[in-house]
């Protein structure tokens, strides 16, 4: 059988949808090989499929604005595939083949969820996050070669669009295509020349194109689909590479939850250039034929949708969400003010979930809230939790054909720990990425996965224990420890008992750099809107409820949001670098050194720089005894404004 003929075929419901609605289920699904289960090639052959089981089933509805909720644009499964073809040949045409990439840089619209699986079926896709600024967003670009840009026009962020075209100049790229919002009619503005680039709108492009077919062989299982670039929590992002084949195990793995039929309804805000709302919310319900109704660009940063959720709810009939912690806490204050008994479950995931979110959500709704885990090196998912089979603070039973295990602290691939105790968490599968994009020749990208992935075990640098059922139970990131005097201090212990106290609304510790102890511990905190609560009475609260001395809090220090990356993380990197430039400042004044300071994150560590007319030998002395690295720079030499490590210091 040609591929092309293969992308319609479906093997036997009992193959393809096995029952996956309780962790009794996971080793009946397992006793079926992966390779047996007649899954689609490419991601590519998830829509030719879904086109031609379901041609007239809505597949997407697109909302213009977030205070139009009851009036999305539906597109059908077919129409869906028809576009698709449309935008690979348009794509193809400007140069794109297979070994490229193409870069991705708007906020989420009609056109760029389509023209995201074009790209993977004709090239490689290359998304990236358009609230990084202009320097970021080249490095990446540039890392993956991209010569096509696909980006949001002026209608949609001008802001966004003059950083696509300073980038396509800056790059030389060839092609420039920008995006309109989903409702635009007519001509749009009229797009400002870019000097050796050609630049016109998408919906031009692909006027009059073949909607067949794709222009070239429809890709393999072990192609490039993607290239993600990882959150930044830690330092710089890198990019991460998807095959076909890891997207499309992970999606079924996700699609098999019993829980849902195809007729569900989903409900899609993340950004796409996040896994997340590719997997989960794109790829993942396509499988089935269900149904998505996706929020407008601003998705979840907008205070009109959260205001209007639950009317939404009940209009679309929405049956499952997915989100981040930070969304369901803001969530849990917006009064129900609507029918939401079509929502079944709500899907929580890139960030632990405070118990404190989870209890005011279910008690305001009704839903539960279930965890899932995962990391863009494992593809998206690699744990989830059923309703009504929630493990409390479990993230949830690792994902079929996904294989779990805690390993001691630098000897992951050696011999897993037993179950139940503490250790590195490990994945290994068909879902982990093939490494990390380290170079991109005439021929692709070159990959490199060592350090990552130690005989087929991915190093998460999450701490975890997995119980009997297999069920995954995070205690925090090996790199978030805070080692006091020798002493490892997990970094949750200060942030429950800050949680604990009424008037706190969210707490992150990091370790403080110490002369005498190597690190100490410091909290930050924001707090209820008008609470009467200082930093020292918190101080106070804090070391009388953890479990420790060692572990009471230096220092307190209330903001107004804590940093989290665009798609909800923490931000621990930011606080870090406050926290080392606090305590540098404090060395120097008390050496009577007048200077600047400013840190920066590294990949290991970080650096402080101090613009100072002291002597080297001075500041030298003043930071003596602390487990730093550091460089003096004159007085008045401008320091770095946005370093690396700083780029996503945004509240979701």
């Amino acid at each position: 059988m040609d591929r092309t003929s293969a992308l319609t075929t479906s093997p036997p419901d009992d193959l393809l949808w096995p029952e996956h609605g309780e962790p009794g289920d996971l080793p009946r699904v397992e006793a079926v090989p992966l390779e047996e289960r007649g899954l689609p090639d490419s991601t590519y052959a998830i829509f030719r499929r879904a086109a031609a089981l379901w041609p007239d089933r809505v597949a997407l509805t697109v909302l213009p604005t977030a205070e139009r909720f009851d009036d999305g644009v539906p597109t059908t499964y077919a129409e869906l595939l028809r576009q698709l073809h449309r935008t690979a040949h348009a794509l193809a045409g400007a140069g794109v083949r297979r070994g490229t990439a193409v870069g991705l840089l708007s906020p989420n619209t009609h056109e760029l969820l389509v023209a995201t699986v074009a790209a993977q079926a004709v090239a490689v896709a290359a998304p990236v996050n358009p609230a990084l600024g202009p320097v970021h967003v080249a490095d990446l670009l540039r890392r993956s070669a991209v010569r096509v840009l696909v980006a949001c026009g002026p209608e949609l962020d001008a802001e966004v669009w003059q950083t696509a075209r300073d980038v396509a100049a800056q790059l030389g790229l060839t092609t420039l295509l920008a995006l309109r919002p989903v409702t635009a009619a007519g001509d749009g503005p009229r797009l400002e020349a870019v000097p050796g680039t050609e630049v016109r709108y998408l919906q031009e492009a692909v006027a009059g194109l073949p909607d067949g077919e794709l222009p070239v062989t429809a890709p393999g299982p072990g192609e490039l689909a993607a290239c993600f670039h990882t959150g930044g929590t830690t330092g710089a992002p890198r990019l991460a590479a998807h095959t076909h084949r890891n997207q499309v195990v992970n999606a079924w793995s996700l699609a098999i939850n019993s829980a849902l039929e195809e007729t569900s309804v989903l409900f899609a805000a993340l950004p796409l250039f996040h896994v997340n709302a590719l997997v989960v919310t794109v790829l993942a319900p396509a499988l089935r034929g269900q149904s998505v109704v996706w929020a407008a660009p601003t998705g979840y940063r907008s205070p009109a949708l959260l205001a209007s959720f639950w009317r939404l709810v009940e209009h679309h009939g929405v049956t499952t969400m997915s989100g981040v912690p930070t969304v369901y806490a803001a969530l849990s204050q917006v009064p129900v003010d609507a029918d939401i008994t079509s929502l079944r479950f709500a899907i929580v995931g890139a960030s632990p979930l405070p118990a404190s979110v989870r209890e005011s959500f279910s008690a305001r709704t009704g839903v539960p809230l279930l965890q899932g885990y995962g990391l863009t090196e494992a593809t998206c998912a690699s744990a989830r939790n059923f309703p009504g089979h929630d493990r409390g603070a479990a993230v949830g039973q690792r994902m079929p054909y996904q294989q779990v295990a805690v390993f001691a602290s630098g000897d992951v691939g050696g011999q897993p720990l037993a179950t139940g105790q503490v250790g590195v968490l490990a994945v290994k599968g068909p879902t982990v990425f093939p490494g990390y994009v380290v170079n991109w020749g005439d021929t692709g990208p070159q990959l490199d996965s060592s350090g990552k992935v130690i005989d087929g075990w991915l190093d998460t640098g999450d701490l975890a224990r997995v119980d009997d059922e297999a069920y995954v139970h995070l205690v925090g990131r090996e790199k978030d420890l805070i080692i006091r005097g020798g002493h490892n201090i997990d970094p949750v212990v200060v942030e429950d008992a800050l949680l604990a106290h009424p008037a706190v609304t969210g707490a992150l510790a990091v370790g403080r750099p110490d002369r005498h102890a190597g690190e100490v511990p410091v909290a930050y905190v924001t707090v209820a809107a008008g609470a009467d609560v200082d930093e020292e009475q918190l101080r106070t609260w804090a070391a009388a409820h953890v479990p420790e001395p060692a572990a009471a809090p230096r220092e307190v220090l209330v903001w107004p949001v804590l940093p989290v990356t665009a798609v909800g993380k923490p931000y621990k990197v930011a606080l870090r670098l406050d926290a080392a430039e606090r305590e540098v400042r404090g060395a120097l004044a008390a050496a009577e050194i007048e200077g600047e300071v400013q840190a920066m994150a590294l990949r290991q560590g970080l650096r402080v720089l101090v613009s100072t007319s002291a002597a080297q030998a001075q500041v030298a002395a003043s930071l003596d005894g602390y487990d730093l690295e550091w460089c003096v720079q004159p007085a008045g030499a401008a320091l770095p404004g946005a370093l690396l490590g700083r780029e996503h210091e945004a509240p979701l």
